[in-house]
């Protein structure tokens, strides 16, 4: 079940949005530029590294870049090969921009990144001792995910569906697709990829909506001396 576009139109562009698929497309470039790409030490550099994060092992002075904290942010923008970046700005481009609308350029961004910082750490916390580089959007997007089935799970999205070499395309609700994207994180295996952290941003973004859109109404409603 591939998503392809929302029935879900906005009020103002998203600005935020635009930037962050920009920027995560332009460190891709940046990466395929770079030596160190082929040979796999830029992940080793500015990738989440769980042991190195918790203190359980050093990188050598040779991949040093930056301090280990900030390898949570750094490695949020980096992604490991194009299909992963394509993916990942896919679901970005569709369910991003209603996030945005619902809380505004700032608070979206901040909700952005709070999603990606504790989906890294679940991660981290799933194996502490993992010495694997963890790179790419997919926690925090799954934090846009979490955020979109509550404020939007009736919301139409059209997605493509593949039967061998037939496929057909569908208008389902939002619930539906967003709730098979969830459950496949928990039946999918190997591959490399960190399943537990887009867990951790899906339900983190859940939770987190829920505080933001309240604090929305209650901005919303508050009188000045000028009304």
């Amino acid at each position: 079940m591939i998503p392809l576009k929302d029935d879900n139109p906005t009020s103002n562009k998203p600005f935020v949005t635009y930037f962050l698929i920009g920027l995560c497309i332009l460190i891709f470039l940046i990466q395929l530029s770079s030596q160190s790409y082929k040979t796999g030490q830029l992940f080793y550099s500015y990738g989440l590294i769980p042991s190195v994060l918790m203190g359980h092992n050093q990188l050598p002075m040779d991949l040093y870049a930056v301090p280990a904290y900030l390898t949570i942010f750094t490695s949020m923008f980096m992604h490991g090969g194009f299909m992963h970046l394509i993916g990942n700005m896919l679901y970005m481009w569709i369910f991003a921009d209603n996030i945005e609308d619902n809380l505004g350029p700032s608070k979206f961004l901040i909700f952005y990144l709070l999603a990606g910082i504790v989906a890294a750490m679940t991660q981290v916390l799933m194996d502490t001792q993992s010495q694997i580089p963890m790179v790419g959007a997919s926690g925090a997007i799954g934090g846009v995910l979490g955020a979109y089935l509550i404020n939007h799970p009736n919301a139409r999205v059209l997605v493509l569906i593949p039967f061998g070499f037939f496929s057909q395309l569908i208008k389902i609700r939002a619930l539906y697709v967003l709730g098979f994207w969830f459950i496949l994180q928990f039946i999918s295996t190997g591959g490399g990829v960190a399943y537990a952290a887009h867990i951790g941003g899906f339900v983190t973004g859940m939770i987190l909506i829920l505080f933001f859109n309240k604090k929305r109404k209650k901005n919303k409603f508050v009188k000045g001396p000028w009304d």
